[in-house]
C-alpha cells in the first residue's frame, strides 16, 4: 500500500480522530435541534408542519380541528391573516411552541454532552427517540409522497419535498445512536474506575495484614 495512503488511513483510524468525530456529531445534532426548535416559535414553520401533525394518530389530538388543515394550509413565505387566525384557533402555534421547547431542550442537552456525560446521555437518548416519531410521518402523511396530478411518477416510492425532508432523519437516528453508545461506554468506564479507586484501600489493608 502506498505510504501516503497508509499514513492518511492511520490518521483517520486513530482514537483521537474517533473522539473528534463523536464530538462533531454531538455538535451537528445540537445544531439541528436548536435551529429547527427555535424556528418552531415562528408562524411559518408552525404552519408547515400541520400536515404531519394533523395526520398523525398520536399527535393530531393536539389540534382543535385537524381534519380541516388542507383548507387553511399556507406555503412558506405567504402571509394570509385569515388562515393565521384559523391556525391560532386550531392550536397550531401552541403545539409548535411546545414542540420547539422540547427540541431546544434536546439540542441543549446534546451540546452539554461535550462537558457532561450524564446530560449528554439524556440528550442523545431523546435525539435517538425523536426520529422514530418523525419517520412515522412517511406512513401517515399523504403530503409526504408526490401527488397524482398527471405525471406518471406519483405515490410510493416518489417522495415529495416534505417526504425527502423526513427521510433525512434516518441519518439523525444513526448519528444519535453512535453518540448514545459512545456516552454509555464512557460512563461505564468512569464507573469502573471509581470502583477500583474505592476498593484500593481495602486491598492495601489486606496486603498489610498478610
Amino acid at each position: 500500500m502506498n505510504a501516503i495512503i497508509r499514513s492518511a488511513l492511520t490518521a483517520v483510524a486513530a482514537p483521537r480522530s474517533n473522539r473528534l468525530g463523536i464530538g462533531a456529531m454531538k455538535i451537528a445534532i445540537a445544531v439541528i435541534f436548536l435551529w429547527i426548535g427555535a424556528l418552531k416559535f415562528v408562524p411559518y414553520e408552525a404552519d408547515s408542519i400541520t400536515p404531519f401533525v394533523a395526520n398523525s394518530p398520536v399527535m393530531s389530538f393536539f389540534y382543535e380541528h385537524p381534519a380541516e388543515y388542507k383548507a387553511h394550509f399556507t406555503y412558506e413565505g405567504e402571509l394570509k391573516p385569515v388562515e393565521r387566525a384559523w391556525q391560532t384557533a386550531n392550536n397550531t402555534y401552541g403545539f409548535s411552541t411546545g414542540l420547539g421547547t422540547l427540541e431546544l431542550i434536546i439540542g441543549g442537552l446534546t451540546l452539554a454532552g461535550l462537558l457532561s456525560r450524564r446530560a449528554g446521555l439524556i440528550g442523545a437518548g431523546l435525539a435517538f427517540a425523536t426520529p422514530f416519531v418523525t419517520l412515522s410521518f412517511l406512513f401517515t402523511t399523504p403530503e409526504a409522497w408526490v401527488a397524482a396530478l398527471g405525471d406518471a411518477q406519483h405515490g410510493f416510492p416518489y417522495l415529495s419535498g416534505a417526504g425527502r425532508l423526513v427521510l433525512k432523519d434516518v441519518a439523525l437516528l444513526a448519528g444519535a445512536w453512535l453518540v448514545l453508545v459512545d456516552t454509555a461506554r464512557a460512563l461505564l468506564r468512569e464507573g469502573e474506575g471509581s470502583t477500583e479507586v474505592a476498593q484500593a484501600p481495602a486491598r492495601a489493608g489486606q496486603l498489610k495484614a498478610a
